[in-house]
């Protein structure tokens, strides 16, 4: 009898609720700034959104961290912010200052902007010529950022450490916040229903903001729109698993993971992974967390880390990642120890 894909890739095996030793590992943002080949694309292509929007080159961005490394997954390369460009808003980086959305809906509503969905159909093509050059072993994630993270942008129009302006206008208009949160909802099934159908095996929801909320926030703007895409989700495609990583949830985890139905939840660099596997759901798959600033630093701390995460979910369905993106001063051979320290 023939295996079934699960068996077959040991990070998708994982995600459906299987224990593999050694874990599978792919690390956020491994597609990027720290490659060489990167970076030489980029010199010929152009800035950043001019790669995500050109088919062919995300494409090979998306492989080069696999070819190099063999990593367990590779994930789509693309932005958070590519969802508020079709739903109407100009999006621009600048150098140095990250992402530009405009114009803001501090206080203007989605009626004033006009929808350009044309704009998604490259992340489509990148998927399906990911999916055409990628190793049978390999799972391929695709991902969108959450409404409420999304939402801080598109409000704001860029990002802030407490997201203070998105959260007033939540206190202050709830009814339109809420709003732009379902139509958010509403867009982000549509996309990452799109990407699964041209070839992802999962998705990844990144709440890069989620930890700027008060307990009762969080359960509105964070839980209950997240628990509306996963049904939605997997309403629509069974089977095919969905990572919530809301990143500085802290306390506020075990309630995540029980409410929005995700099939592995992310764990950032601040969470303590005893604690994690203590709280969370039996049989949960955690994915995490290793501080992107150990496998800078590399060495012996870089080793020492690695194993306490290693030792941390026994018995528990893990997949080693960071707890957050590569950074851009990563050392390619403390990517290499890494992998030989988890690989045994």
């Amino acid at each position: 009898m023939a295996a079934h894909p699960a068996e077959t890739r040991p990070l998708l095996a994982v995600l459906r609720g299987e224990r593999r030793d050694p874990p599978p590992v792919w690390l956020m943002r491994q597609a990027g700034r720290y490659l060489p080949e990167y970076r030489a694309l980029r010199e010929t292509k152009g800035g950043f959104l001019e790669l995500a929007y050109d088919s062919d080159a995300a494409a090979e961005i998306t492989l080069q961290p696999i070819r190099r490394f063999g990593f367990d997954g590779a994930i789509l390369f693309s932005d958070i912010l590519i969802i508020p460009h079709a739903m109407g808003q100009d999006l621009r980086f600048e150098a140095g200052e990250g992402p530009r959305l405009s114009p803001t809906l501090v206080d203007r509503t989605l009626a004033d902007l006009e929808p350009v969905p044309a704009r998604l159909e490259p992340i489509y093509g990148t998927v399906r010529r990911v999916r055409a050059a990628l190793p049978a072993e390999t799972t391929f994630l695709g991902f969108a950022g959450s409404p409420w993270t999304v939402a801080t942008y598109m409000v704001a129009g860029q990002g802030s450490r407490e997201q203070a302006e998105t959260r007033r206008k939540a206190y202050r208009d709830p009814a339109g916040f809420q709003a732009i949160i379902d139509a958010l909802v509403d867009a982000t099934t549509d996309y990452l229903s799109k990407q699964i159908e041209a070839g992802v095996d999962a998705v990844q929801l990144f709440d890069s903001w989620a930890g700027s909320l008060a307990p009762r926030e969080f359960e509105r703007w964070v839980i209950a729109p997240t628990a509306e895409l996963v049904r939605r989700l997997h309403a629509r495609h069974p089977g095919v698993p969905v990572i919530g990583f809301p990143k500085g949830a802290g306390g506020k985890l075990p309630a995540y993971a029980r409410e929005t139905g995700v099939d592995a939840v992310g764990l950032d660099e601040t969470v303590d992974t005893a604690w994690a596997h203590a709280n969370l759901p039996e049989g949960l798959t955690v994915q995490g967390n290793l501080d992107p600033l150990a496998l800078v630093s590399g060495g012996d701390g870089l080793d020492a880390a690695v194993d306490t995460i290693l030792g941390a979910f026994p018995g528990r369905p893990h997949v080693f990642n960071l707890g957050h993106g590569i950074l851009l001063d990563t050392p390619i051979a403390h990517v290499e120890r890494l992998l030989a320290r988890v690989r045994g």
